[in-house]
């Protein structure tokens, strides 16, 4: 038992790999495929991914249809979710959309009454004020002219807020393996169809197909790290280990993409941090799911 916190850790190690090394991928292809286009590939690339490891495990007698309707309320808020981070990436500095990123508890809070009907107390709001305040200092706003990419980041924390709850309520009685499989199979499909839109589709290359794998295979991987180490710990020790991510891609913008890092940014994801530590210590199981439904 007393393992188990160190165990977890270990799993967030991988996490943070997963979530870095798609971000670096994403930034790397950027000038080649549009947001939609590696939506897509990467969902295919998950979806034969879970289809394989369910076969192998036999676990694909688990997989559902009897929800499809709240499958696919949820897999439009993710794909909203999914498609805003992406352009975020490729727009804006990789720590403030990380900072931005976290907020997505916060929302959860304040959505949680409306989806779950969980109580909304004035121990909640104070969190929620503070990540926002957080918020406003990592974005630090021009209200002339906002960043479209500051825009797309807050907006995808948003959009993964609702995921999470939609997620909660379908984990009651569905299997991991039914969701992911929905998940990747519909993710899929949307990508297609908003590739196909604008009538002009670039195929991977020779170039891009590496790349692109490892956004495909990052993806799956940071979601099983993330709930195996929920699985493991509590969020209070899952969380602060997850903000790690913020000074290691931080530190990968500065090296590699010559991003300038504010030290306004650090002050803003403590504050942020500050409220989700907060709602932590309230006992809310809000947090717990939050990490489930990140890109």
């Amino acid at each position: 038992m007393t393992h188990r916190p160190l165990l977890a850790a270990a799993w967030m190690t991988g996490a943070i790999a997963a979530f870095t090394a798609m971000a670096i991928a994403t930034r790397q292809i950027k000038g080649v495929h549009d947001t939609f286009e590696i939506l897509a590939y990467r969902s295919v690339i998950g979806w034969v991914i879970v289809v394989t490891l369910a076969a192998a495990l036999g676990q694909i007698g688990r997989v559902r249809a009897d929800r499809l309707g709240s499958h696919l309320l949820r897999n439009i808020f993710h794909f909203s979710g999914q498609s805003l981070w992406f352009y975020a990436i490729t727009v804006i500095p990789l720590a403030q959309v990380f900072a931005l990123e976290f907020t997505s508890p916060i929302w959860v809070i304040l959505l949680a009454p409306l989806v779950l009907g969980e109580s909304l107390t004035r121990r909640k709001l104070f969190a929620a004020a503070l990540g926002f305040t957080g918020t406003l200092i990592v974005a630090q706003p021009d209200f002339g002219h906002v960043e479209p990419g500051v825009l797309a980041a807050a907006g995808a924390a948003f959009f993964f807020a609702a995921t999470t709850l939609m997620t909660k309520a379908l984990t009651r009685g569905e299997a991991i393996v039914s969701i992911l499989f929905w998940l990747t199979l519909m993710q899929a499909g949307f990508g297609t169809v908003a590739m196909l839109a604008d009538g002009q589709v670039t195929l991977p290359t020779l170039p891009t197909l590496p790349w692109l794998g490892l956004i495909g295979v990052a993806g799956i991987t940071a979601h099983l790290c993330l709930t195996t180490a929920l699985s493991l710990a509590p969020a209070s020790v899952v969380v602060p280990v997850d903000f790690a991510r913020l000074p290691i891609i931080a530190a990968v913008g500065a090296v590699f993409y010559a991003e300038k890092v504010e030290p306004t940014l650090f002050l803003g994801a403590a504050l942020i941090f500050v409220g989700i530590w907060i709602t932590l210590r309230s006992g809310t199981s809000a947090p717990q799911g939050t990490a489930v439904t990140k890109p």
